[in-house]
């Protein structure tokens, strides 16, 4: 059988490392240590491997996710194996974190390890308008697997106030605390506006992930 499908870049890699990226759209996790993933993220695994619904582990995180606008839901995956992730064929990306912290915007987490620290955050200014926008914080020591649709473009916000539509913020310097703003105005309102009605506003020393999209990894468009 002859193929240019069963190149040596189309093969499994493996490096020893526990998360490792297969290629820029497919992340490999090496099982020991239990993960949380995006249900439905799993697009194959081997070994003995158990997938688990990811409950609110409290009441505020549980009233939290239920008036939240990000539908974020997680699965927690144990066993022994390897498990591979992958969400309409977007890009994937790592960041390990060495005891700080991230904030990841709307449906771009992927999967992360289950020994770090969440919560679910409410976006400053974003009431009932805006449908409610949150952003989950990651802390701790570990990995952090990402999704972007399209490769992404990192920008700095520190030297003047950087504005993001919520759907394409994929994530950003936990520091940093994005206000909700919108750029309406009554005549554009009554004209059916602009589409561009309402947008993360950044400020300070810290940076903003941002995806050349507004689909399908960003969050629900408020309205």
């Amino acid at each position: 059988m002859r193929s240019d499908i069963f190149d040596q870049s189309n093969l499994e890699v493996a490096t020893g490392q526990r998360f490792v990226l297969q290629n820029p759209k497919m992340l490999k996790v090496t099982l020991g240590e239990p993960v949380l993933a995006a249900k439905g993220a799993m697009v194959a695994y081997q070994g003995s491997v158990q997938f688990h619904h990811k409950g609110s582990d409290s009441l505020a995180k549980f009233v939290k996710r239920a008036v939240s606008s990000d539908d974020q839901a997680l699965m927690t995956v144990a066993g022994q194996g390897e498990v591979f992730f992958a969400r309409f064929a977007e890009d994937v990306f790592l960041i390990q974190l060495e005891g700080d912290a991230i904030s990841v915007g709307g449906s771009s987490l992927l999967a992360f390890d289950a020994a770090l620290q969440w919560d679910l955050h409410r976006t400053r200014g974003a009431g009932m308008m805006t449908g409610g926008m949150f952003n989950t914080l990651i802390h701790g020591h570990g990995s952090v697997a990402l999704s972007s649709h399209g490769k992404p473009v990192i920008l700095d916000c520190s030297q003047q106030p950087t504005f993001v539509d919520p759907n394409a913020a994929v994530c950003w310097s936990a520091n940093l605390v994005p206000d909700v703003v919108s750029s309406m105005n009554m005549s554009s309102l009554l004209r059916g506006g602009s589409g561009e009605a309402f947008q993360y506003k950044f400020h300070g020393p810290g940076f903003v992930v941002v995806q050349p999209s507004e689909g399908i990894a960003g969050i629900v468009q408020p309205g």
